[in-house]
């Protein structure tokens, strides 16, 4: 079987996207039904899929995709070019790593996307106004126009049922992002200047629904109070975003410069090393599609504090200390830090349902399902009354 797997998108350092397009192809890779992969990237991805290893891999074949980073070119690569390199390839079913425009007619091939959330309708300010609204048409015209969908938790399932139409419910399944360690570790710190200080740890691109100055405003009252280390910093981590302008402000005015730091682009390693040394990771997210840096921080032995919401919850809600977000979640949060700090640090905790294994199996059981279809799946505007099969037929 060969499949098709997208993954060219706007950001040239490592996302939560990029991540889950790299693990795809480790996952599928498992099956040895698998005979090829034929993996798209952008022209200005080239050093992330190489620092990924996939240009090394068997079985995988690259291909650069000839766009500019604008909204506009990106969106028409992928509605008139991808047929026209699926023609080329003649994959046996190609895999979209996130909603984009999809000519359906153009495709001979059954297509799945994966859906990672409904933040164009959650959490608008992501995207900005008028953007947000090109963000909804895509989203929803990808979701009429492929043949399955398969979301990255049920929390996401569930949401989707609430902004998309009924005839897309019956294509949609629940395969989780995968989450394992990386085999190779750094050795050497990632953060400059760093002399065995401790630090909270946040995993977080610039966006709203990351709640990124609420973690600031808990953190300063932390060093108000006197609550934690006086060496005690702030590590975030991820791409610049909306809200960048809105947390180096709130950096400022609080006087916390010296004590928080904003960095991105680490690799693989380098982001485990900071599990394996951080204090504890906060995630105070307003909203979710799954959590990565929640189930890594929990496979790296990591104390967790996070925001009680669904995908979290999801994850593995024994082993988080989870806060309600609303009235008081500032005081509420910085509580849960000191509590949790006192505790000794979790050992590492085994999350099987996230492995490459398991989700190869669940992947592979799809593209099946998918070619056994065909026929079946090409009705008028993408819909389908084909039964997906479920993750629990699909579990090892």
């Amino acid at each position: 079987m060969k499949i098709l797997v997208t993954a060219a998108q706007f950001s040239s350092n490592i996302s939560g996207l990029q991540r889950h397009a790299f693990n795809v192809v480790r996952c599928i890779l498992q099956q040895q039904e698998i005979s090829s992969v034929h993996f798209v990237i952008a022209p200005w991805q080239r050093e992330l899929a190489r620092d990924a290893g996939l240009h090394s891999m068997d079985r995988v074949t690259l291909h650069v995709a000839n766009m500019s980073r604008s909204i506009l070119s990106r969106n028409l690569w992928y509605y008139h070019r991808l047929p026209e390199l699926a023609a080329h390839t003649q994959p046996d079913v190609v895999h979209l790593s996130y909603p984009v425009p999809v000519n359906s007619s153009a495709l001979t091939c059954p297509t799945v996307v994966t859906l990672h959330d409904l933040y164009p309708y959650e959490i608008p300010g992501n995207f900005g106004f008028p953007k947000v609204f090109f963000n909804r048409f895509i989203l929803q015209q990808c979701l009429r126009s492929v043949d399955a969908v398969a979301c990255v938790s049920d929390a996401t399932m569930l949401r989707m049922k609430r902004y998309t139409p009924a005839p897309i419910w019956g294509k949609a399944i629940r395969i989780y992002n995968c989450v394992e360690m990386e085999s190779v570790r750094a050795e050497k710190s990632p953060l400059p200047n760093w002399h065995g200080d401790p630090f909270l740890l946040s995993v977080s691109q610039h966006r709203k629904n990351k709640n990124i100055p609420l973690l600031i405003r808990v953190f300063h009252r932390l060093i108000h109070h006197r609550l934690i280390h006086e060496s005690m910093k702030l590590i975030v981590i991820g791409i610049v975003g909306p809200e960048t302008a809105r947390i180096c402000r709130l950096i400022s005015e609080l006087r916390l410069g010296e004590r928080v730091l904003l960095l991105q682009g680490l690799s693989e390693p380098a982001l485990q090393w900071c599990y394996r040394h951080c204090e504890a990771l906060v995630a105070p997210s307003e909203t979710e599609g799954f959590g990565l840096p929640v189930a890594e921080a929990l496979l790296a032995g990591c104390r967790v504090i996070c925001s009680d919401i669904p995908s979290f919850r999801e994850i593995d809600e024994e082993h988080c200390r989870l806060v309600a977000l609303g009235p008081g979640a500032e005081e509420k949060f910085a509580e849960a830090i000191v509590a949790s700090l006192k505790q000794p640090p979790t050992p590492p905790i085994s999350l099987p349902k996230f492995s490459s294994e398991v989700l190869g199996t669940q992947y592979l059981n799809l593209y099946r399902c998918l070619l056994r279809s065909t026929e079946h799946m090409r009705a008028p505007q993408g819909a389908t009354a084909v039964q997906m099969p479920s993750p629990e037929r699909q579990s090892l």
